[in-house]
C-alpha cells in the first residue's frame, strides 16, 4: 500500500472529526445524529464529485475493468475509507449498534481496504462509491427534516419519494450489475465477496424502503379522500 494512503486516511479521519465537533459547536441544540448526518451529507455531496471526477472516458465510466487504480482512485478511496472509519465510531458512541449498519460499515471498511492493498480495481470500486452514495444525501435530508418539524407534509413525502426512487435505480440497478461484473471477473476473492455483500445490505434496504413508500403513500390517501368529501 502507498505510503500516501495512510496519510489521507489519517487526515480524513481528523477531518470529519473535526467537522462533526464544529457542527455540535455550531448547533447545539441540534441532536447528535442531526450533526452526524451534516457531516455524512458532506462526505456523500463528496464521494460522488470524486466519482465523476475520476472516470477518465464518459462513453465507458466503468472501464477498464480489474485495472491497475490510479492515484486519484486511491486517494478517494482513502478519504472515503476515513469517512467510513469515523461513522462507525460515531454511530457506536453514539449507541448505534444496529446489526444492518454495522455489517454495512465492516463490510465498507474492509472492502475499500482490500482494494488499497491490492491496488486494483479501482475503476470498479469508484463505481461502487458513485451507486451507494448518490442517493445518501437524501436519505439524511428526510431524517434531517424531521428533527426540524416538517414531518408529514407535502415536502417531506417529495424528499421520501426522491430518495427511494434514487436509491431504487442505483441499487437496484446499477447495483446488481457491478456485482455481476465483479462475481464474473478474475478479482480477489476478498474483493467479490465484499461486492456479494454490500448488495444483500443494500437489497435488505430496498425491502424497508418499499415498506416505508407503502406506509407513506397509504396514509396521504385517506387524508385527501378526507378533504375531498368536506
Amino acid at each position: 500500500m502507498e505510503d500516501f494512503v495512510l496519510s489521507y486516511v489519517v487526515t480524513g479521519l481528523a477531518f470529519w472529526s473535526t467537522a462533526f465537533l464544529v457542527m455540535r459547536t455550531l448547533m447545539p441544540k441540534r441532536s447528535y445524529e442531526f450533526c452526524n448526518r451534516a457531516v455524512s451529507t458532506m462526505h456523500a455531496v463528496t464521494a460522488v464529485c470524486m466519482s465523476c471526477l475520476s472516470v477518465a472516458d464518459w462513453s465507458c465510466p466503468v472501464c477498464p475493468l480489474n485495472a491497475p487504480s490510479s492515484q486519484r482512485q486511491m486517494k478517494s478511496l482513502a478519504v472515503t475509507l476515513s469517512y467510513m472509519i469515523y461513522d462507525a465510531g460515531c454511530c457506536h458512541l453514539n449507541g448505534d449498534v444496529r446489526l444492518d449498519n454495522t455489517v454495512h460499515h465492516l463490510v465498507s471498511i474492509v472492502g475499500i481496504g482490500a482494494g488499497l492493498a491490492y491496488q486494483r480495481c479501482g475503476t470498479e470500486m469508484m463505481a461502487c462509491m458513485f451507486i451507494t452514495e448518490i442517493s445518501s444525501p437524501l436519505l439524511h435530508l428526510r431524517e434531517m427534516l424531521k428533527e426540524m418539524g416538517i414531518k408529514d407534509t407535502d415536502l417531506n413525502l417529495l424528499v421520501d419519494i426522491l430518495f427511494a426512487a434514487t436509491f431504487s435505480v442505483a441499487r437496484m440497478v446499477g447495483g446488481p450489475y457491478l456485482t455481476y461484473v465483479t462475481l464474473t471477473t478474475d478479482y480477489p476473492i476478498l474483493i467479490k465477496a465484499t461486492a456479494a455483500g454490500l448488495q444483500l445490505v443494500s437489497a435488505y434496504s430496498f425491502l424497508r424502503i418499499l415498506r416505508m413508500v407503502r406506509y407513506k403513500l397509504g396514509k396521504k390517501r385517506p387524508a385527501a379522500a378526507k378533504l375531498d368529501g368536506k
